[in-house]
């Protein structure tokens, strides 16, 4: 990978950390209100849990977006977590916090992972 186009995945990925970053602080979603009206508690409690696996998703995101960074201050951002070939630029232009190639993350999405869990963990906390 050249390092211009190392460097274009950091700025994607340092926009959206800070989108993120941003969008996470907005916890007032989530404020619990108090209402007789039973109709009204149960709006109120869909509009609760939608902020919450909002809030959840994009920490997540922010999470694997912090953790890509990490890969490229060490050198392995590109590579694969699984099989550790080079990913396709094209999927880090799409997913530039993929930290697996299209066939490795789709084997993990099927649940028949190529590495085990703990050696993901592992590789994505070295990096």
């Amino acid at each position: 990978m050249t390092r211009l186009e190392l460097n274009t995945f950091r700025k994607a990925l340092e926009i959206r950390q800070a989108e993120l970053g941003n969008t996470n602080r907005n916890r007032e979603a989530m404020a619990i209100e108090s209402s007789s009206d039973e109709l009204d508690q149960t709006q109120c409690a869909n509009d609760r849990d939608y902020a919450m696996s909002t809030l959840q998703r994009n920490s997540d995101r922010l999470r694997e977006v912090r953790d890509a960074l990490r890969r490229m201050e060490v050198g392995t951002f590109g590579f694969c977590a699984a099989c550790e070939e080079e990913i396709n630029p094209r999927r880090l232009a799409a997913v530039p916090w993929a930290c697996f190639c299209v066939v490795c993350q789709e084997a993990e999405d099927r649940g028949q992972g190529t590495a085990a869990p703990d050696e993901i963990q592992t590789f994505q906390l070295a990096a």
